[in-house]
């Protein structure tokens, strides 16, 4: 593999390719995260069927509960805004979001979910690449600002 510029072609192909190694493990972590995650939360909820006053947040410690990744929030929204055909509420990126990393659609996650998508819709506007669009209905719609 020759780089025009450099005297060690094998260096830089060597570099590349541990590169793609380590994005490999990353994404394999990522995956094994969620699905433990995914796992505890079933776990919970089994321990609350028996015990509903259980408080299960001693037995597992989150810091912050469904922590997502540095920018992972704000990659989705742009991703799905730059992508859709029609002005899109932030209900409905809650809902891919929350599918998309594998999470319990209960009331509590929605609730925490829309305040991130809010928080990070309302930073996109103020910065100019998103809009607001008048929609029927409780929630107001966003699109990208083309």
């Amino acid at each position: 593999m020759k780089h025009e510029g450099y005297d060690r072609p094998r260096t830089i192909a060597g570099l590349v390719a541990k590169r793609a190694e380590l994005a490999r493990l990353l994404k394999q972590l990522r995956a094994d995260e969620r699905k433990v995650i995914c796992d505890l939360d079933h776990v919970d909820a089994a321990i609350r069927l028996f015990d509903q006053n259980a408080d299960t947040t001693k037995i597992v410690r989150y810091p912050t509960k469904h922590r997502a990744k540095k920018g992972e929030v704000v990659r989705l929204v742009v991703r799905m805004l730059r992508g859709a055909d029609r002005p899109l509420t932030s209900l409905d990126i809650v809902h891919q979001q929350i599918k998309e990393r594998g999470l319990k659609a209960d009331e509590a996650t929605v609730v925490l979910m829309r305040k991130r998508v809010g928080a990070c819709l309302t930073k996109l506007k103020s910065h100019g690449h998103v809009r607001v669009v008048p929609q029927a209905g409780l929630y107001q719609g966003w699109e990208w600002a083309r």
